[in-house]
């Protein structure tokens, strides 16, 4: 595509419209967006009359969306592109790494060809930028790494990436801290960690260890935990605690944080400060069937939030489609979140942050000088998109269509 040109007549949401004081609604600005090397360079209103001979590419009044961004998946776990098979029951989580461990090896596919039919999943539905955690044990060392890097190194073009190196089958139970600080020496760019307390039998021991292997490779890090009530808080509040001991403040997640949701008065309060104060990003799947992190609350409180699609269709799931927006219209549902201002909000959660619209209803986003990153859509405005899942017609990284038509 060309290095500059205009994409024209496209929907952009300008303000809230309101009736009788109250958010009824959104208004929409016709533009033309002018693409400059990647970066959208101007936007002007479709009613301006274009008088440069540059090329113009149409996006027939598709309202634009900020790319979005898949905070949380496998692509070394994924059986897609592979025959069908339902999940195994797993009487706990180790027998589940057991069962898992002993599925991949001897699919008829490669991880690589199934990691790249996911990566095309999770492109044409919007994402074009992607965290996945890449298992590092023992038994297969560093391969799971090298060989989603070779897949995500042919995307380069096409979208932004992260990997954590994660210790599936725990940090401490596996001895695998020196495989980590290798990975990171390879390439990954955060430290994992799974259930301290009840996988590596040892919290204090394993939160030092995964904090130690992050500072010394100058790493963020997302720790998976799943463990609930008092042991999933006690671990989220020393994982702040060294955060901050660290000044890792601003680089640590926790993914499920599955304990957050039996948290309650005082302590609620209290520990949604210290996620806030020391900038810890709560990650969620939007689980159907398991306690989850009070979405709403944390939000009001200040507190990172994003979501991700996690396991699609592996040895722990056969659901899941990698399309990141139905995941942003279920935590919609889930919590109530029905208004034309809480719809539009919870795009944020699958972007990055970045919504049209902020607060005050003042646009602030697309702005010149922006990725051209986004999606076109389908809708009137980014909360029907939410809340309809609404068809993508094309995806733009750094200007250049990569997944759709136009």
């Amino acid at each position: 595509m060309e290095a500059k040109y205009w994409l024209t007549d496209v929907s952009l949401e300008h303000s809230f419209r309101y009736e009788a004081g109250v958010i009824a609604g959104t208004m929409i600005e016709p533009s033309h967006l002018l693409i400059e090397q990647g970066r959208i360079s101007r936007i002007v209103p479709a009613s301006m009359r274009l008088d440069d001979d540059l090329p113009r590419r149409s996006a027939r009044g598709l309202l634009a969306l900020p790319a979005f961004v898949e905070k949380h998946c496998h692509l070394d776990k994924t059986i897609l592109g592979d025959k069908w098979r339902a999940v195994r029951p797993a009487a706990n989580i180790l027998e589940r790494f057991e069962i898992e461990k002993n599925v991949l090896p001897h699919l008829s596919t490669t991880l690589k060809d199934r990691a790249r039919i996911l990566v095309e999943r999770l492109l044409n539905a919007g994402s074009t930028h992607i965290r996945t955690h890449v298992d590092i044990y023992p038994e297969v060392g560093l391969r799971h790494l090298e060989e989603v890097e070779e897949v995500l190194a042919q995307y380069d073009d096409r979208l932004t990436y992260e990997i954590v190196a994660f210790p599936q089958h725990g940090l401490l139970r596996t001895d695998c801290g020196e495989l980590l600080r290798e990975a990171l020496r390879r390439g990954a760019g955060l430290v994992g960690g799974v259930d301290p307390a009840t996988v590596d039998g040892d919290m204090e021991t394993s939160l030092q260890t995964m904090m130690d292997i992050a500072v010394q490779g100058d790493a963020d890090i997302d720790l998976h935990l799943h463990d609930g009530g008092a042991v999933g808080l006690q671990t989220i509040k020393r994982l702040c605690e060294l955060a901050g001991e660290a000044g890792w403040q601003g680089r640590v997640a926790v993914s499920h944080a599955f304990a957050l949701g039996d948290a309650a008065g005082q302590e609620a309060d209290d520990i949604a400060q210290m996620l806030s104060e020391y900038g810890v990003t709560i990650v969620t799947s939007v689980p159907l069937a398991r306690t989850m992190p009070p979405v709403n609350f944390l939000h009001e409180k200040g507190v990172s939030l994003a979501v991700g699609c996690d396991n699609i269709y592996d040895s722990w799931s056969p659901f899941g489609t990698g399309d990141i927006l139905e995941r942003a219209g279920r935590l919609a549902e889930r919590f109530g979140r029905v208004t034309e201002q809480k719809l539009a909000e919870t795009l944020g959660f699958i972007t990055g942050g970045r919504t049209p619209l902020d607060k005050e209803g003042k646009r602030v986003w697309p702005a010149a000088g922006d990725e051209a990153n986004l999606v076109l859509v389908d809708a009137s405005c980014s909360a029907e998109a939410v809340a309809r899942r609404a068809v993508r017609k094309a995806v733009l990284f750094q200007g250049r269509i990569v997944a759709g038509i136009l």
